[in-house]
């Protein structure tokens, strides 16, 4: 049988991606415990403040003064996907909708036309560690979405269906954010987004082995589909008869099932998968669409707008520490994960 594998490249801190995938960043911040301001109770002495990327000590402030994140930024013309493994995020917008979620939820966001938010890392345990893992994903939007109505959806942990497969006692479960896998349904993106035809094809899994497990990826329903694992835990797995050691990209062939086996230990794998959307990308910063007179658009229409305004006292809002999981939306409901019962929920 021919090699299943099109081609594997290192993972740098901002993965390369395929269309309809703009880039994947995995961040891993090993926060100390935490300040009674939500920061770090630590100095930050030596830190580049407003622009700190370096990982000193195992974490980073980002663009955050006190609390690590990321203060106030406007996007257009594309969706994040944040799956927040460890920690918190506290998200704020120009719409008046907030949010406080982690710890397994994902925040579904269409920038469409624009959309002005904060994304803040909160540190609660004030006596540590306050580690912080997830992966922000930026998934393009289609010509015809690029100016939709911003929106978030919430995906509370307890609510995102797994699945979980055993071959010679040993285990592989599999997360199910977007895209079908095996009868079982993934939540519902937003309306507008990419994932939402189905002929897009889209998926994305968080795929865990065991050490020795052995997991058969089924073909994607479209040829056309792209389809990449991003090998960012573990030794090294074996794609069908190859081995691949190290934190990788393994680019498949989307139309034929794929044997994976974990070796040396466990390993996990992020794959992103969807039918390319074909269309020109021309992106500066926070804004993606289609053509270069577009984007002086969305500069133009930023300085004039500001996408709605800033309705929060501070560019870095964060919440109560005792608020819990919780999403405000622009139309005033409020939904808690504990009490969350899966399915759409609109909003921004």
């Amino acid at each position: 049988m021919a090699d299943p594998i099109i081609d594997v490249s290192a993972l740098g801190h901002r993965w390369q991606t395929l269309d309809p995938f703009l880039f994947c960043v995995h961040h891993v911040d090993l926060y100390p415990k935490a300040n009674d301001r939500f920061g770090p109770a630590a100095s930050l002495a030596g830190r580049d403040i407003g622009q700190d990327f370096e990982g000193k000590d195992g974490w980073r402030m980002y663009h955050g003064d006190v609390v690590p994140g990321f203060p106030q930024h406007p996007h257009r013309g594309f969706e994040t996907v944040t799956i927040v493994r460890r920690g918190y995020i506290d998200h704020s917008d120009s719409l008046g909708a907030a949010a406080r979620f982690g710890m397994g939820d994902v925040q579904w966001l269409t920038a469409g036309r624009g959309v002005v938010h904060s994304e803040m890392f909160p540190l609660l345990d004030r006596n540590g560690p306050n580690t912080l893992e997830l992966f922000q994903i930026w998934l393009n939007l289609p010509a015809k979405s690029k100016l939709a109505d911003p929106y978030f959806t919430m995906f509370w942990d307890p609510d995102i269906p797994r699945r979980q497969f055993t071959e010679n006692g040993r285990t592989t479960n599999v997360t199910v954010i977007a895209g079908e896998l095996d009868g079982t349904p993934p939540p519902a993106p937003p309306p507008h987004s990419w994932a939402a035809d189905p002929d897009a094809d889209v998926a994305i899994w968080s795929i865990a082995l065991e050490g020795g497990a052995t997991w058969t990826l089924p073909a994607a329903r479209d040829e056309r589909t792209a389809r990449a694992l991003h090998l960012f835990s573990g030794a090294g797995i074996k794609v069908a008869d190859r081995t691949i050691a190290g934190a990788a990209a393994i680019r498949v062939h989307a139309d034929r099932p794929v044997t994976i086996e974990a070796v040396n230990g466990a390993a996990e794998i992020l794959l992103l998968q969807g039918r390319p959307i074909g269309e020109p990308v021309a992106q500066y910063g926070p804004f993606v669409m289609n053509t270069e007179a577009e984007l002086q658009q969305a500069f133009t229409d930023y300085r004039r707008t500001q996408f709605g305004g800033w309705p929060w006292p501070e560019d870095a809002p964060v919440h109560a520490r005792d608020a819990g999981r919780f999403a405000k939306h622009a139309d005033g409901r409020v939904e808690h994960a504990a009490s969350s019962s899966g399915g759409v929920v609109s909003g921004v």
